[in-house]
This record gives structure tokens, C-alpha cells and sequence, in this order.
């Protein structure tokens, strides 16, 4: 039928979510930067959600291929 939709937002959700996730332990350490976040990594935290939903639409389409 063509190109799922699910394909490149999984790539480009996980893409994102591992520069997040890498950006959000290499400053894990720097307690200024997260002072407005109440001293939560959001970085880190934001990036491993990204990874997952990221994660979550490969396998969906994954699946669909495979029962397609």
C-alpha cells in the first residue's frame, strides 16, 4: 500500500529521544543547569520517553508489515 506513517515518526522520535538522552547525562552532573527544573534532569527524562514512544511506533510498524 506504500509507506506507513509509522515508520518515519518512530525514526525521528527515537532519533530526537537518544540526543536527548545522551545531552541529559553528559550534563547530569551540573546542578545550575536544572535549578529552574527543581534539580529533575529533564533532559534525561524527556529523552528515555521519546526513546520509548519512539521505540513503541517501530514496533508497531514492524508488526503491520509482518501480518501485511
Amino acid at each position: 500500500m506504500g509507506l506507513d506513517i509509522r515508520l518515519p515518526i518512530g525514526l525521528m522520535f527515537s532519533l530526537v529521544g537518544l540526543l536527548l538522552t545522551i545531552y541529559g547525562a553528559v550534563t547530569g552532573g551540573d546542578a545550575e543547569i536544572y535549578k529552574r527544573s527543581l534539580g529533575i534532569n529533564i533532559n534525561l527524562v524527556w529523552g528515555i520517553v521519546l526513546l520509548v514512544f519512539g521505540g513503541a511506533m517501530l514496533l508497531m510498524a514492524r508488526r503491520a508489515k509482518k501480518n501485511g
